[in-house]
């Protein structure tokens, strides 16, 4: 059977136990058209980069599936329908990556590739001084902006 993997939003004002028992209902889904729930991670309440119904934040939630396309077609009719349940993504993918999700590991743990210690730059260096202050720039104008004359 193919291999899925589906990402779900639910709203920020339902309970961690409301928003786990969303993915236990959606599971129990998979499980009677056929599929199996390989694994399933909840990702706790996070901040979204724009509102969706006036929310500013969800229940993230991963479950990755081993399902035919019938049941994922019908998991993902009943997420729609569902009045707590904002977005869902689901992607096809060849194999199941195995531990937890980046989501769910540290941030220490993450690669952080080869930035040197200390952050991006290195050591910090001095800002550039380019003369003088602000009020060096010559006398009034007259309402002259931006080379505009009347």
């Amino acid at each position: 059977m193919p291999l899925y993997e589906h990402v779900m939003i639910a709203r920020q004002d339902l309970s961690n136990a409301q928003a786990e028992g969303l993915i236990e209902h959606f599971s129990a889904v998979i499980a009677d058209n056929g599929g199996k729930i390989v694994e399933s991670e909840y990702w706790g309440v996070k901040t979204m980069a724009y509102k969706i119904n006036k929310n500013r934040k969800g229940h993230y939630a991963l479950l990755k599936s081993d399902a035919p396309a019938a049941a994922v077609q019908e998991m993902e009719r009943l997420m729609r329908l569902h009045d707590d349940v904002m977005r869902v993504l689901t992607i096809k993918v060849d194999t199941h990556a195995d531990g937890p999700s980046v989501q769910m590991q540290k941030r220490d743990d993450r690669e952080r590739g080869d930035r040197p210690e200390g952050g991006f730059g290195g050591e910090r260096r001095e800002r550039p001084s380019f003369g003088g202050d602000r009020g060096d720039r010559g006398g009034d104008r007259g309402g002259d902006r931006g080379g505009f004359r009347r």
